[in-house]
């Protein structure tokens, strides 16, 4: 697939990418072979391919989902920049 100058220029735009003109040429090349490849992958019959997430199978371990409140507030507390009456002081950010 060919692309011009302008479509370059616009990807680019659109990417917020700084791209030269005197490089708008060897990109617009070089995002035509890329396409041009994406068109041959849209060939291949893939009706029959079940989706996946891995080549191989995989299957995730499982844990008890055990529920806790934590019980470590002081503990947590230890690691924050300043702490009062149990709770995590903060800067103010809105004025």
């Amino acid at each position: 697939m060919a692309l011009d100058r302008d479509t370059v220029r616009k990807i680019a735009r659109l990417a917020r990418i700084k791209v030269k003109d005197e490089e708008l040429d060897h990109l617009a090349g070089e995002l035509g072979q890329i396409l041009t490849f994406v068109e041959q992958l849209d060939k291949v019959d893939t009706a029959n391919v079940e989706p996946m997430t891995s080549v191989v199978e995989v299957t995730l371990p499982m844990r008890e989902d055990v529920v806790n409140d934590g019980g470590d507030a002081e503990k947590v507390l230890r690691n924050a920049p300043a702490g009062v009456h149990g709770f995590f002081a903060v800067p103010k950010v809105v004025e």
